[in-house]
């Protein structure tokens, strides 16, 4: 099944301009927020309203409003109100304990890992150093894959076309296994994921596809999303992610949340023009933010495979020989 939702972001059916981009971007991110909830949603179970047969679900006490004690009539109590009072207390302590390990539980399942901010890359901030440490670790393959899926195309080979824009490793462990659910996401504000959406099509996969540059609408409305994803537990085998500088900002977040650890593959492309959205501070700051966020995917076991840089030598509106203003890289989880 295919889904695409489109929305028009034009002003007067001008295309998007960089002006505006703050502006805009915000819906992006509202959709992107089901990234984030969608995977940890719990599947709906027998009881009440749910899906019939699915399992996995995480069950969510009620707490209710007890009546205040001091309420009651004053006065010498007796035996009996006594020992009702000491059962109240037990069954209140028992519900507290519950719901404290519930919480415990639900915080694991979610994952939080708070972006750790990497130190400096010498004893003083320097762009430089920022800056090369930052091309070094997006411009060198940390798993090499002995067969490949290139743009476009089903079938595996040992060698990619030439130069292309990402890869996913066909590997037979990292692929989904031909008898589960294969779930597929992309956000692509520059339709450039035509052939993505072909490959994982191809390879028999869901597909949820968000462009919001395109005057396609929709009504409005989000269709699908990752919060009716139960088909393999709210796993997301394919992602791609072209955000036109919002990335970093959505990066910290899925990192946070554990979001990433569910997806399997990560094509996306980074942008070094300009800070970001909601990005701030001095270019060294921001430098050693984007490779925070970096080192934050790999953290969560991300390994990165394919790098492709993109036109432009613009580095936070500084012009740098030995940089890209842009690369689109593949990751894949290593963990699963």
């Amino acid at each position: 099944m295919r889904t695409c939702v489109r929305w028009w972001w034009s002003l007067g059916g001008l295309p998007l301009r960089s002006g505006i981009l703050l502006l805009l971007v915000l819906p992006v991110l509202l959709a992107l927020q089901l990234l984030v909830v969608g995977p940890r949603l719990p599947l709906a179970t027998k009881v009440g309203m749910g899906v019939e047969g699915q399992e996995g679900a995480v069950a969510f006490s009620v707490i209710s409003i007890e009546p205040d004690r001091n309420s009651r009539q004053r006065g010498s109590p007796s035996r009996l109100e006594e020992e009702e009072e000491e059962e109240e207390e037990m069954e209140d302590g028992e519900r507290r304990r519950a719901y404290e390990d519930e919480n415990e539980m639900h915080s694991r399942q979610m994952g939080p890992r708070p972006l750790k901010v990497q130190p400096w890359a010498t004893d003083n901030p320097s762009f430089t150093a920022e800056l090369n440490r930052s091309i070094t670790y997006i411009t060198r393959p940390q798993l090499n894959c002995s067969r490949v899926l290139s743009p476009g195309q089903a079938q595996a080979s040992q060698t990619p076309a030439a130069s292309p824009p990402w890869l996913l490793c066909a590997e037979d462990w990292l692929l989904p296994a031909t008898d589960r659910p294969c779930v597929a996401y992309s956000f692509s504000m520059d339709v450039r994921d035509a052939d993505f959406l072909k490959t994982v099509s191809l390879l028999g996969c869901e597909v949820h596809s968000f462009d919001p540059s395109n005057s396609n609408a929709s009504g409005g409305h989000l269709g699908n999303s990752l919060a009716g994803n139960h088909g393999d537990g709210g796993v997301v085998h394919f992602l791609y992610a072209d955000l036109l500088s919002a990335e970093w900002r959505v990066f910290q977040n899925w990192i946070e949340t554990g979001t990433v650890q569910s997806v399997h593959h990560l094509v996306a492309t980074v942008h070094l023009q300009w800070a970001g959205f909601e990005v701030g501070g001095t270019d060294e700051e921001v430098l050693r933010y984007w490779f925070s966020v970096l080192q934050g995917l790999q953290a969560s076991g991300l390994k990165l495979v394919h790098s492709s840089a993109g036109e432009g030598h613009s580095v936070l509106k500084q012009t740098v020989a030995n940089a890209h203003s842009s690369y689109t890289l593949s990751w894949v989880n290593t963990r699963h």
